[in-house]
This record gives structure tokens, C-alpha cells and sequence, in this order.
């Protein structure tokens, strides 16, 4: 046995090199921006490219050790021995600016070692690192797109080239280098002096390109004996080679890779470490990356993906019982009175929440499962009772949902602690997704499998034991995390605002989603139908202004017929050609006098709002009402959005928009519909912050804002302002509210840059107190690196000490509207809640439906008009004690169009 161990081989170890910068510049082209942008303006492209090759190389070549490296900048031993070096290259893409940055933290999350060392190259310290590990045994592979590095393969170093973007590389061995060039890797520094390299600035010979240099290598050996022959090269390329040989001999010293950079660490110090499995989601998330290939591939190959996921002591023991009929009743009474952690198994599919198994579990370990179908009547009453029950405490992830499933099987869902996807925004409002597995991850370093439904069954029967433990670690895991991120708010001070804000308005939205809003089916069938005509006529007169056919919706034909056949002015180029967006349309409009770009805006807008009008038609449910899904945790600031059907995307303010409102009408057995909405509740909550005098004068007049506004701004009496005047402070005003710049200004009143900061100039000459509001606002969040609202709702904003200044200017944009619209939803939501509350108090059957931007949709019971519009305007203007008071207005109709005031 001994003489068999003595003949066994140990396998090499093998190193990873990556040239960080010359790949992330290659994915930033290959992947368009424009579909690599996150909510907030920041680029991912070169970030994500970059990324799926890393785990594309990192599967394929099984690395045990692995570094990137980077340049610092194009100063470098070679700059100052050279000052053209690399000096004709172009700068830097602003879009590109921060990603490497990101590309770092990324790395660290993965436990990656990253080297960048002043005065040299990445691939100096490439060289290094691949040089010594070499010398170790090391087999080494350097991924990288400078072939500069070919001078370093080998028997144990290989060269992966990128040949497309970066999904694709070439392996260059020593006899591929010898098949391409004709020449072995050591000769490489001496071709590239022969040839030079136009990429590097490093002129090249007159008349040699790459088929001279290497005949000349092949012919005298090398590029000294090359030197040593010159006098005896004839023609033109002889002569060239002897007036240019300064030039050869320093491009043969740029192009030598330094071996011997002082890096403070060997090749053996670079073994593959487990990720930050709990840091590296919160990146891609905050970088929005929600592929799942991507993230599949990302950590199938972690190195700690073999081991055992990390546990918090005794907290993941589950003592779970598949509960048979007869037994829930007295699991209840023995576990029901302390705090319990729900999660429920539902099919959507089949309906509003068909529940198909629900599992609760208790923090000592004891856990249950039960089928909701196979209940008898004493468990039926027992669940019932215990679930209803305000005083018996219960931490659920998405209580809405689970609310909405409940009340399908008429359970009431009451006593709800803690929500631990509500908890979790709350502590971290920027992230994307707030999935039970990925908090579970992040918070607890515990691993959950999912438990999944099929078709309404359980994936593998309705008794199989491991779903069932599947969901109880998942209720447990609710529980545990309800203790840990409940800690975490309350270090952030955002306890109350779970306990008293989101927890309740989770509980009406939940009411609200499934009382839904009757629709008119009819009028929006006719309305489909009278958008798709408008479509088919825009299409029509396309074709006719041009003179041929040609497809409206495909970009390639869009660029031949605007800037080939029409030779309409270039708009921004893209990696597909000239751009033809809606602002490029527009753009296009204000330059040229053709029709085209204006009937393009026009087909496309009716393309869209047809679209809206489908997307409704499909919605309504059998009841003959919408039920759209509200959002609670989407929004960093706190405003409620919806989806299925995303009721926010219907224009308020057109004619069309206001005819698609015709069509959600005020259902059997009530009256009326009621609107219900705050009156430039963000200009009122920016006063109030400001303590500005005369911007909350403004609003106690009750005169007209705007015009009480531009009549300051413009020095005019109020009866002296137009139009024109009244647009440009009403788009300032809302503006200085959202974080507008100069810049944003001009493009959107249409005027130049300088007339926009001469505007604000004035208006913040005549309202101070704004001026240094917005000031103070973000040097404070720089300072404690957050926003805050009235209520203590946080907006963490890291880049506000970014060196990117495209990041760090996006980032003092939020802080300036953060606390503003942030205050704003808050209101917006303290009112819905005050509102509900008075109707259940005065015994109303009225009932709140929608909540839209700042509007309150309320179906009206017969006889209650004048009551509920009396308590509607006194709930809502007094939600908050504003400096400028809020305003509220309220309207009556058949229809939510008639209803508006």
C-alpha cells in the first residue's frame, strides 16, 4: 500500500491572474449602457460583463489560487521614460468612471486579492506574480487583453486572449504564439519593437509590419542581432529600420514586462478563500443584477459552496411535526401563546391565494406543519381563533400577501409583530429585493431551501416530509430574523416607524387589494380599440412622409431612414448606431422641420397607452374589478407604487389619460367614487423644512403659488404674470423639490443652461431660506452619510463621498429630494390610515380602493357623501402639523375621471 501511495501524483497547484482594467474596458463596450443602468443612474455594463467572465473563467479553468490587478493611472515608469506613451488614447467614457471602483468591491466580497502598484502596470505586476509562480510549480493562467503578456507564456503559463468582448477567449500556449506570430513567447518584446503598437502610441517602421518583423527575427535570431545587421537590410524597409532604430530600441524596453515588482506578498498567499456570501448579494443587488444565471454561476463556484452553510448556534434547530387532522387544536394550545414564526405555501395561479400548506415555529424549536384542506372543524376554529388574535404575536415575511391568502379561506390574520421584508427595507432602503433566502443569507448565514408549488400541489405530495421541513426552517427562520433585523432598527431608531406606520398601512393595502375597483369593460374595450386606429394612422403617415414602408418599432431601420435617406442631424451615438429615443425625437423635432420625428412620438404614444389599456382589460377578475398588487418596499423613499396593473402609469393630466380613468367606475351597492388629494404637498413639506418666510407666506395667502411665486421671482405684480412666467417657476418649484440642476432645468423649459442658473439665481435671491435648506441638506448627509424624514424614515446615500463626481453628483440629487418625498409619503400614508380608522369609528361602510401619487380613491356607500368628504378633508389636513398647511381636495363621480377636481 505504501509503494502504491510513493507512484500517486499531487496535482499543481493553479493561479489565476486577471488584468482588471483591460477587461472591464472590454465589457464596458461589449454590453450596451443603456441596458446596464440601475435606478439611480449608475452604470453596471462593464461591472457585469466583467463579472460573468470571472465566473465563466473561474468554472473553467478551477483555479486554487487567484488576483486581479489594476492600473492606478497612465503615470506610470514608462510614461516618464516615454511622455507619448499611451498619450493618443482617448478619455475616459464618463459612463465608465466608478465601475472599476465597483468592480474592487466586488472582488472583495469574494475574498479576491486585488493589487494595484504606483508607477506600474497591471501587467507588471501580472508578470510578477506569474514569473514567481511559475518558478513554484505553479501551473498559471492570465486572463487579459493586452498582448504585450504573450512574452510571458510557457510550459506552465497560459494566455487567455479575449477574441469576443470578453465571452470569448483564445488559450495562447507556446506553439499557439509560434502558429500566429512564427515566433516563440521570448521573441514577443522584440516583434513588438519591429512593429510597434499604435495602442501604446509606440511608433512603428515605415513599410515593416508584422510578417517583416518576424522575418527578420526568424532570419537573425533576435532583435539585438536584428540591430547588429542593419546595414546589410536593403530596400525601403532597411532604410526605414536604420532611421528609426532609437524608436525600435525604446518601444523593446516599453514592451519588456517587469518581473520584480514589490508586491509584499508570494503567489501561495493568493489560495481561493469562501466568499462574503451575506455582502456579496447586498452588491448585486445594489447593483441590481437580478439575472439568476449570473448569480447561479457567481457562487457554483465558491470555494465554501462544499461546506456546511454557517448556523447560529442552537437558532436553526427545528423539532418539526407534520401535523395530521385532529392535532393542530392541541399543538396551539400547548405553543400558541408565545411568539410564533408563520410562512404559508400559496399558488396564485389558481387564484386570489390558494393556500397549500402553512407552517408555524416557535423559538425553543418545537415547529408544525399542516395542510389548510385537511383541517377538521376543531382545528379549523382553533387556527382560526389563534391567527385572529391581536394579543398573540406573530413575525410573518410579506404580511400583506399573507393577509390576502388568509381571507381567502375567511381566516383574519391579526397580532402581526414583526414583518421581516418590511424590517429589512427599512434598515436598508436601497436594496432591491428583500426574498426570504437572501435575507436569511445576509442576517443569519443560514441557508434556506425553498418549499414550491406546482400547479396547486405540493412538488411532491402533500405529505412529503422534506417540503414540510423545508417550510418550517423557513418559519423559523422568520423568527430569527424578526429578533435580528427588529435589532437592527432599533439602532437606526426606525422601530416605531415599522410598528406604527408600515405594519398598519400593510394591513389596509392588503384590504384594499382585494376590494380591487370596478371596471367598465365595454368603454375600455372601445378605448383599446380607438388607441390601436390612432396606432395603425400614425404608422400610415410615417410611411407616407417618407415615401415607402418601413418598421416603426426596429431601431436599424429607424437609423437608416432619419439619418441616411433623410439626413436628419445626428443625435448620440451608441454601440448600435444613432440613437432614436424619445429624447432624440425630440431633439429631432426642434431641428428639423421634417414630420417624421413627431409622428414617431406620436405612435408611440398611442402604441403605449393601447398597450396601457390591454394590460387593464386582462386584469379585470371575475367580480368585473381590478385588484392591482401594491408595493410597499420598491420605493427608497417610502412612496407606494403598484403593479398588475401599474395604475401610476396612466397619464393624469391628458386627455387620454383622463378618458383610460373613464373606465374604473364606482361598483354595485355604492353611489359614488371619491378622489381625494393633497394640493403640492412637496413644495409644502419643502417650505415647512426651510422655514423659508416667504415661500410659507406664499402658501397661507391662499392666492394662487405659482403666480404668487413668479410675481417675486420675476419682480411683477401678481396680475402682471403670464404664461411663460408662471411655467418656468412651476418647473423650478417642483424641480428645487426632486434635485433639479441648472442643466435639467434648461432641457426641460427649453432653454439654455445659463438662462436656467440665472432663474434659480433669482429665486433663491428672493427665497433664501430654500438656498440654504438645500445646502444644509446634503453637507449633513455627507456627514452621517444618510437622509432623514420627519418620521425618521433613512435614505442611506454612501456616494456622497464618492471621488466618482458622476456618482457623487447623482447622490447629492437624492439627498436634496429624499427627506422631501420621503416627509411627502409618510404623509401620504398617516392620512390613509386616519382616514380608515374615522370610518370604522363612525361606523361608515364606505371604504378606501386606490392610493395614487398624492389621491386617495374611495368608493362612497348611498348616504354617506357629505359625511365622508367632511371626514376626509379634516383627516388629511391634519395628518401633520405643517409651517404652510396642507391643503386637500375632494371630488364626486360616477367614474374615477368624474371624480376629479
Amino acid at each position: 500500500m505504501a509503494e502504491n501511495a510513493s507512484h500517486e501524483t499531487t496535482a499543481p497547484p493553479r493561479l489565476l491572474l486577471l488584468d482588471g482594467h483591460s477587461l472591464a474596458y472590454r465589457a464596458f463596450f461589449a454590453l450596451p449602457a443603456e441596458n446596464f443602468t440601475t435606478t439611480v443612474g449608475q452604470p453596471t455594463n462593464a461591472i457585469y460583463g466583467f463579472t460573468s467572465m470571472l465566473a465563466n473563467t473561474l468554472r473553467d479553468e478551477a483555479p486554487t489560487h487567484v488576483a486581479v490587478a489594476f492600473d492606478v493611472s497612465r503615470a506610470t515608469w514608462r510614461s516618464e521614460r516615454y511622455t507619448e506613451y499611451k498619450a493618443t488614447r482617448s478619455a475616459t467614457p464618463d459612463e465608465f468612471r466608478g465601475q472599476v471602483e465597483l468592480i474592487g468591491e466586488l472582488l472583495d466580497t469574494m475574498r479576491v486579492r486585488r493589487f494595484a502598484v504606483s508607477g506600474f502596470e497591471a501587467d507588471d505586476v501580472i508578470a510578477t506574480l506569474a514569473t514567481r509562480a511559475a518558478a513554484e510549480g505553479f501551473q498559471v493562467s492570465v486572463v487579459t487583453g493586452d498582448r504585450d503578456t504573450f512574452q510571458l507564456v510557457s510550459e506552465q503559463v497560459t494566455v487567455l486572449y479575449p477574441t469576443k468582448g470578453v465571452s470569448e477567449l483564445t488559450r495562447f500556449t507556446p506553439q499557439k504564439v509560434e502558429e500566429k506570430y512564427g515566433l516563440p513567447p521570448e521573441r514577443y518584446p522584440d516583434f513588438a519593437a519591429l512593429r510597434g503598437d499604435p495602442s501604446d502610441n509606440l511608433p512603428g517602421i515605415p513599410g515593416v509590419g508584422e510578417k517583416t518583423a518576424a522575418k527578420w527575427l526568424t532570419q537573425y535570431g533576435s532583435l539585438e542581432s536584428v540591430v547588429e545587421h542593419a546595414g546589410e537590410i536593403k530596400g525601403k524597409a532597411g532604410q526605414g529600420l536604420r532611421d528609426h532604430l532609437e524608436s525600435v530600441l525604446l518601444n523593446r524596453e516599453l514592451t519588456e514586462l517587469v518581473r520584480d515588482v514589490e508586491l509584499g506578498c508570494d503567489p501561495a498567499d493568493l489560495v481561493r478563500e469562501p466568499y462574503d456570501g451575506p455582502a456579496l448579494l447586498g452588491l448585486l443587488d445594489a447593483l441590481e443584477f437580478r439575472n439568476p444565471n449570473l448569480r447561479e454561476r457567481l457562487f457554483a463556484v465558491d470555494p465554501g459552496a462544499d461546506q456546511e452553510p454557517e448556523q447560529i448556534g442552537e437558532a436553526a434547530v427545528v423539532a418539526g411535526e407534520v401535523l395530521a387532522p385532529g392535532a393542530l387544536a392541541p399543538w396551539l394550545a400547548a405553543h400558541g401563546g408565545q411568539a410564533l414564526g408563520l410562512t404559508l405555501l400559496d399558488d396564485w395561479k389558481l387564484g386570489a391565494g390558494n393556500v397549500l400548506a402553512v407552517a408555524l415555529a416557535t423559538a425553543e424549536g418545537p415547529a408544525a406543519w399542516f395542510d389548510p384542506v385537511r383541517l377538521d372543524e376543531t382545528d379549523e376554529r382553533a387556527f382560526a381563533a389563534w391567527a385572529a388574535d391581536a394579543d398573540r404575536p406573530k413575525a410573518v415575511h410579506g404580511a400583506k400577501a399573507a393577509r390576502r391568502a388568509f381571507a381567502e379561506h375567511g381566516w383574519d390574520l391579526a397580532g402581526v409583530t414583526m414583518d421581516t421584508a418590511l424590517a429589512a427595507y427599512l434598515v436598508q432602503p436601497g436594496r432591491r429585493s428583500f426574498a426570504l433566502d437572501a435575507l436569511s443569507v445576509e442576517f443569519l448565514g443560514r441557508e434556506l431551501e425553498p418549499a414550491q408549488a406546482q400547479d396547486g400541489q405540493l412538488a411532491f405530495g402533500a405529505d412529503d416530509a422534506a417540503q414540510a421541513e423545508s417550510l418550517m426552517r423557513q418559519a423559523r427562520a422568520v423568527l430569527d430574523l424578526g429578533e435580528v433585523v427588529g435589532a437592527r432598527l432599533a439602532d437606526v431608531g426606525a422601530g416605531q416607524l415599522l410598528v406604527d406606520l408600515e405594519l398598519p398601512t400593510s394591513a389596509l393595502l392588503a384590504r384594499m387589494e382585494r376590494a380591487g375597483i370596478a371596471a367598465d369593460r365595454a368603454w375600455l374595450e372601445r378605448l383599446e380599440q380607438q388607441f390601436a386606429a390612432a396606432t395603425q394612422a400614425a404608422v400610415a403617415e410615417a410611411h407616407r412622409s417618407v415615401g415607402h414602408e418601413f418598421n416603426l418599432g426596429s431601431p436599424k431601420q429607424l437609423q437608416e431612414v432619419f439619418f441616411n435617406e433623410l439626413n436628419l442631424p445626428k443625435t448620440k451615438r451608441t454601440k448600435t448606431g444613432y440613437t432614436t429615443d424619445a429624447d432624440a425625437l425630440t431633439w429631432l423635432a426642434t431641428q428639423t422641420e421634417h414630420e417624421l420625428p413627431l409622428i414617431m412620438l406620436r405612435h408611440r404614444e398611442q402604441a403605449r397607452l393601447r398597450s396601457t389599456v390591454e394590460g387593464l382589460i386582462k386584469t379585470i377578475a371575475s367580480d368585473g374589478r381590478i385588484h392591482t398588487t401594491f408595493q410597499q418596499t420598491v420605493a427608497a423613499t417610502g412612496r407606494l407604487s403598484s403593479t398588475d396593473p401599474n395604475l401610476q402609469n396612466i397619464p393624469v393630466r391628458t386627455d387620454e389619460g383622463r378618458a383610460i380613468r373613464r373606465g374604473f367606475v364606482v361598483g354595485e351597492g355604492f353611489e359614488s367614487l371619491m378622489t381625494a388629494d393633497y394640493s403640492q404637498i412637496e413644495l409644502r413639506v419643502m417650505a415647512h423644512l426651510s422655514e423659508d418666510r416667504d415661500l410659507i407666506e406664499a402658501f397661507t395667502t391662499g392666492e394662487d403659488l405659482h403666480d404668487t411665486v413668479a410675481s417675486q421671482v420675476f419682480s411683477v405684480p401678481r396680475d402682471r404674470v403670464d404664461a411663460e412666467m408662471r411655467r418656468k417657476t412651476k418647473a423650478m418649484s417642483y424641480g428645487l423639490a426632486y434635485g433639479l440642476s441648472a442643466f435639467g432645468l434648461s432641457q426641460q423649459l427649453g432653454i439654455s443652461a445659463e438662462e436656467a442658473r440665472g432663474l434659480m439665481d433669482t429665486y433663491f435671491e428672493r427665497f433664501g431660506g430654500v438656498r440654504e435648506y438645500l445646502r444644509r441638506a446634503v453637507e449633513e448627509a455627507r456627514a452621517i452619510g444618510y437622509t432623514e424624514t420627519m418620521l425618521g424614515r433613512r435614505r442611506y446615500l454612501p456616494d456622497l463621498t464618492s471621488s466618482n463626481r458622476q456618482r457623487r453628483e447623482m447622490a447629492e440629487r437624492m439627498a436634496l429630494n429624499a427627506p422631501i418625498q420621503g416627509t411627502a409619503a409618510d404623509i401620504v400614508k398617516i392620512a390613509m390610515l386616519r382616514v380608515d380608522e374615522a370610518l370604522t369609528r363612525e361606523r361608515l361602510t364606505s371604504r378606501i380602493l386606490l392610493q395614487v401619487h398624492d389621491e386617495i380613491v374611495l368608493e362612497i356607500a348611498p348616504g354617506e357623501r357629505e359625511a365622508v368628504a367632511e371626514l376626509v378633508r379634516h383627516e388629511m389636513s391634519t395628518a401633520v402639523s405643517l409651517r404652510a398647511p396642507l391643503d386637500v381636495s375632494v371630488g364626486v363621480g360616477d367614474t374615477w375621471e368624474s371624480a376629479a377636481h
